[in-house]
């Protein structure tokens, strides 16, 4: 099978992850090899536990500080959107199935999906004054993208243009990845995207909120 997948059960549902092996072996060479070690490791050394307690990325309800937003109409990962949601319309019941696998087998760049994160409270000094926990912040990249040597963090989401704190999820996405593989924050981009309207950053252009006022709950 080109596309390696395995379903965690974790808190929230089922997350179906799949590696595309031959663009991962394309794409993840040299510098981004720790990126290919990392997602090659997590079908068999995921630590499940973590998923079912602490903060979540997907549910932060903060913004970040200096966050330069580009909103790109009728960018590619639109015109991927729409494709997926029409080719693969009876073959998954969920847009993100339908989105994530089209993209996996069509896109030359996307390389995984559903990919597992987790970030432990001795990794970021600020944690503990940002999440108010020691347990770890986990979450699941949507779509994982390789681009010019750029590892690209994607989410899909179905209404992207009334997102409030999709950037803020997204960040930590990167944050947690290049903690794990020890690959440089500078190395990765950001966006969240739907059919219509992409919206892309550069996570090394943000800061973290010194403490969070009662409008970011």
């Amino acid at each position: 099978m080109v596309i390696r997948n395995f379903s965690f059960d974790h808190k929230g549902g089922y997350y179906h992850y799949r590696v595309h092996k031959l663009k991962l072996n394309n794409l993840c060479s040299g510098p981004l090899k720790p990126l290919k070690d990392y997602l090659e490791a997590m079908f068999e050394s995921c630590p499940d536990k973590y998923f079912f307690q602490g903060p979540r990325s997907s549910s932060l309800k903060f913004k970040l500080s200096n966050l330069d937003v580009k909103n790109i109409p009728k960018h590619e990962l639109c015109l991927l959107t729409h494709h997926g949601l029409e080719k693969n319309n009876e073959r998954y019941s969920t847009a993100h199935s339908k989105v994530q696998v089209f993209m996996l087998e069509h896109d030359s760049s996307s390389i995984a999906c559903e990919v597992p994160l987790w970030l432990k409270h001795n990794e970021l000094k600020t944690y503990q004054k940002l999440f108010n926990s020691t347990e770890p912040l986990t979450g699941h990249i949507d779509i994982l993208r390789v681009q010019d040597n750029k590892i690209w963090i994607l989410d899909y989401k179905p209404n992207a243009q009334k997102e409030q704190y999709a950037a803020t999820q997204i960040y930590f996405y990167a944050l947690m990845l290049s903690v794990r593989t020890k690959i440089p924050l500078e190395h990765f981009r950001c966006g969240y995207f739907d059919h219509l309207n992409c919206y892309l950053f550069d996570p090394n252009s943000c800061s973290l909120p010194i403490s969070k006022s009662i409008e970011d709950f």
